[in-house]
């Protein structure tokens, strides 16, 4: 298996749910060639040697509502289904801040244990909903996918293998520091989000996608990987499991720009403003652990590059990202299959793209 293989048509290999896409509608298009200005890595470089460099599988670039330009790898098709990792993360706010904007989900500093009492006892026992947000829930988690022996490779492990009881291994997770005090990279947080969620509105990740895909008029069918069969219970991988198409991946952050699609308000503007901004000095750009980034804060979900939140990215292991630039109305998907185990090349490429999207996004609006 090639390294794009590795993250195209993931369905192929795990459980999963696939989320109709019944309403297609193409994004209109006006194909230009882009010619921006990527300085980093100690050089300045071209488009094409930058997407080269950090083994880019697509780069789809939408302005204002129109696709100005797209890239496939060799081995990738433009109808192809893209793993998104963590970027998945972010179309889980999406949902949330739905669930919040209808009021199914009225209080997010709610305690997480009012939606999940089976999480009383564990590290979440005193936890809000703002703060796996944001997360901030100060459990004692490590997210170390380079130890094969660590607890999140045993949680992703779970979903690769099918074997399930992902929800059962939160409630073993322990207290650490005070909740709200630090902020800790947590893919549980997430996990913990989705479960208050569905307890809130009563609809299964899957089925409030759907909801999301009919309305945005995505063009596939979406996949949302599960740890183990439905048949079995199997649960969404909330975290890190959906696929989609880049081009549909741009709806996920043309949505995020104001909140409106096809003039109905998606999203409500507050939610939409507060989860695009650092809510504490702490979760500033700059500001968090520099093994993560130096380029980004957190929001809700989203990875803020401003302290107004007016340049926001999705951001998923090994290069999945989906970058908007609010101001600008403009959204730049890049999926890519870089290496991993070499740390200090993954981090050169993910900083390097940090660099590199916005530049894109910049050439592409001024272009339009």
């Amino acid at each position: 298996m090639n390294s794009a293989e590795a993250f195209r048509e993931p369905q192929r290999g795990f459980h999963h749910v696939e989320v109709q896409a019944p309403n297609g509608r193409p994004w209109p298009q006006a194909s230009m060639t882009l010619e921006p200005r990527i300085v980093g890595a100690g050089r300045e470089m071209s488009l094409d040697e930058f997407l080269e460099l950090t083994s880019t599988t697509s780069l789809v670039v939408v302005v204002d509502g129109v696709l100005v330009h797209e890239h496939y790898a060799e081995a990738v098709a433009l109808d192809d289904r893209m793993l998104g990792n963590s970027a998945t993360k972010s179309v889980l706010a999406l949902v949330t801040g739905i669930a919040v904007g209808r009021r199914n989900l009225p209080d997010i500093d709610a305690p997480v244990c009012d939606y999940v009492p089976e999480l009383l006892g564990s590290g979440y026992d005193r936890v809000t909903v703002r703060q796996v947000l944001t997360m901030t829930s100060g459990v004692d988690w490590v997210e170390d996918y380079h130890d094969p022996e660590s607890r999140a490779s045993q949680m992703i492990g779970r979903w690769r293998e099918g074997r399930g009881g992902v929800r059962d291994m939160l409630r073993t997770i322990p207290a650490g520091r005070p909740p709200g005090t630090r902020y800790a990279y947590c893919s549980p947080d997430s996990m913990v989000l989705d479960w208050v969620r569905e307890r809130a509105t009563g609809q299964p990740f899957a089925d409030a996608l759907a909801g999301l895909w009919q309305l945005l008029g995505a063009e596939q069918p979406a996949v949302v990987g599960l740890d183990a069969p439905v048949a079995e219970g199997g649960i969404a991988m909330a975290a890190a499991a959906v696929a989609l198409t880049p081009r549909d991946w741009a709806r996920i952050g043309a949505l995020q720009v104001d909140g409106r699609w096809n003039g109905n308000q998606v999203l409500d503007p507050d939610w939409l403003e507060a989860s695009s901004r650092p809510e504490r000095s702490f979760l500033s750009p700059g500001r968090l652990p520099s093994t993560i980034t130096t380029h980004a804060g957190f929001g809700y979900h989203w990875w803020p590059l401003d302290e107004h939140g007016t340049k926001v990215t999705a951001d998923g292991s090994r290069g999945q990202f989906v970058y908007v630039d609010r101001s600008r109305r403009t959204v730049v998907v890049k999926t890519s299959a870089w290496p991993y185990e070499d740390p200090w090349w993954d981090r050169q490429c993910r900083d390097l793209c940090y660099l590199a999207l916005p530049a894109i996004a910049e050439a592409a609006a001024s272009a339009t």
